[in-house]
């Protein structure tokens, strides 16, 4: 009983050290480790208020944005990053704030934007876990 009770211990820690990560890591061209760093809405919301500039990036469908977003944003579908990210988001050293519907895509939208060498990319999940206002 006591070697099971333990090896739930060992699982549980295990489950839990890996749901903690935050940041998105990746490898460039080079072999060079290239990071975004995840946040939450509030911190998002925080850079909002007291950044200058920085752009909002959404990264769902048109037809998702059109029904709400957050107020500022602009759009590139996740699908389209490496077409549009050069011609859209010219600065890579910008700070780029990257959302999606519940995360998944804005991470994968993420990692696209570290490896076309943006520098200044947060990912903060969803706009469904967004407490504030849209438009």
């Amino acid at each position: 009983m006591k070697k099971l009770c333990i090896l739930w211990i060992a699982i549980f820690c295990i489950a839990i050290t890996a749901c903690t990560n935050h940041t998105g890591d990746t490898v460039n061209e080079q072999g060079e480790s290239i990071m975004y760093e995840q946040i939450t809405p509030q911190k998002a919301k925080e850079l909002m208020e007291t950044e200058s500039d920085y752009i909002i990036l959404d990264v769902r469908e048109q037809d998702e944005f059109d029904g709400g977003h957050i107020p500022g944003a602009i759009l590139i579908p996740y699908t389209q990053i490496n077409a549009k990210a050069e011609a859209m988001l010219p600065d890579p050293d910008q700070l780029i704030l990257v959302y999606c519907r519940s995360g998944r895509r804005s991470k994968i939208a993420s990692e696209s934007l570290v490896k076309l060498g943006y520098t200044n990319v947060k990912e903060f999940g969803g706009i469904n876990d967004w407490p504030y206002g849209v438009e």
